[in-house]
């Protein structure tokens, strides 16, 4: 049985052509960070277009590739929570599959959590950040990570950028109390780490927005009223 080191999560739903540039350029990458020590779960999450048949058939001609499939939408937070509980490796990271973040990056975010970071997370909104994505994208971003630093406390400055790493047993830990299933997932974590003392490192990314990516008014509301419940959850915690 290999020894593994490092487990990287693609949370996938539908994105058969993402995958099919997704996975050989992960496993090239990691094998450059952890030759012959890593595996690449891809957790799919309910997927119709064929995504499921395309990894069962990669795994099948490669041991270093891990499908997670689920018949039901469980939501990317669920999706994430269950791939890392089923990984081997003792740092686990994740990344969007449509390669936002420059996979140059890849060495720098597990670095950070074998230098003794508990977390590591790529940023957007750092002053050293190069991203490309729209106006409307650019201020809706902006905003709910003001809110998020207002109302929550935190001293991140980007909670939603899809390039995260862990330690895998101090993830575990905190996972309990993380509630939200999908989107939110990202900032709840963040947010219930600093809150229990994880060190955190953030560090500026090289990032480009996917193609079909909208920001639409229904999403600026679920966004401010999940920052209020989870105020609201930590406030009664706390008492």
């Amino acid at each position: 049985m290999r020894e593994i080191e490092v487990s990287a999560v693609l949370p996938v739903y539908n994105d058969l052509a993402a995958l099919r540039t997704a996975i050989p350029r992960s496993l090239e990458r990691l094998e450059a960070i952890a030759p012959g020590r890593f595996e690449l779960i891809v957790a799919e999450d309910g997927s119709t277009d064929g995504s499921t048949e395309f990894v069962r058939e990669y795994e099948a001609r490669d041991p270093r590739v891990r499908l997670l499939h689920s018949d039901e939408r469980l939501g990317r937070g669920r999706a994430l929570n269950r791939a890392f509980a089923a990984a081997a490796g003792s740092i686990v990271c994740y990344y969007d599959v449509d390669l936002a973040t420059d996979m140059q990056h890849l060495a720098e975010l597990v670095d950070a959590v074998r230098d003794g970071n508990d977390i590591a997370t790529g940023s957007r909104l750092l002053p050293d950040s190069n991203i490309t994505r729209s106006g409307g994208r650019e201020i809706a971003s902006r905003g709910y990570n003001l809110l998020v630093r207002t109302i929550l406390r935190s001293s991140l400055y980007d909670h939603q950028c899809g390039f995260k790493a862990f330690r895998r047993d101090r993830l575990l830990s905190l996972l309990p109390s993380v509630t939200a299933d999908h989107w939110f997932w990202d900032t709840e974590v963040l947010v219930r780490g600093q809150k229990n003392g994880y060190r955190i490192q953030e560090f500026p990314v090289r990032w480009q927005q996917g193609e079909g990516t909208t920001v639409r008014r229904n999403d600026v509301i679920e966004m401010g009223s999940a920052i209020v419940h989870l105020w609201w959850r930590l406030h009664v915690e706390k008492g």
